[in-house]
């Protein structure tokens, strides 16, 4: 196994970038789920639903950013899936 393909122990810039950008990523798929899930935004006690739903994405996100190789590839994808989940929650409202 060589040097670049082993997981890097950045314990703090992972830890930060699966705080920040998992609760945002978290806040916009719970945003797409709201307004597109079933009885769209309106629907009866959806809310209440919405707000449980976020701590579980957001912690399995935090969860698994340990398994990106380096803080830089956790930033990338994390900040690219958060580009995609807020331009489809916006350009779709």
């Amino acid at each position: 196994m060589n040097e670049r393909s082993k997981i890097q122990p950045d314990w703090f810039g992972k830890t930060v970038c699966g705080l920040f950008l998992g609760f945002a990523l978290a806040l916009a798929l719970v945003g797409c789920f709201a307004w597109f899930g079933p009885g769209g935004i309106d629907a009866q006690d959806k809310y209440q639903f919405n707000m449980w739903l976020l701590a579980p994405i957001w912690l399995s996100v935090l969860s698994f950013v340990y398994l990106f190789h380096s803080t830089r590839q956790a930033l990338l994808w994390l900040g690219g899936a958060n580009l995609l989940a807020w331009g489809l929650l916006l350009l779709l409202r």
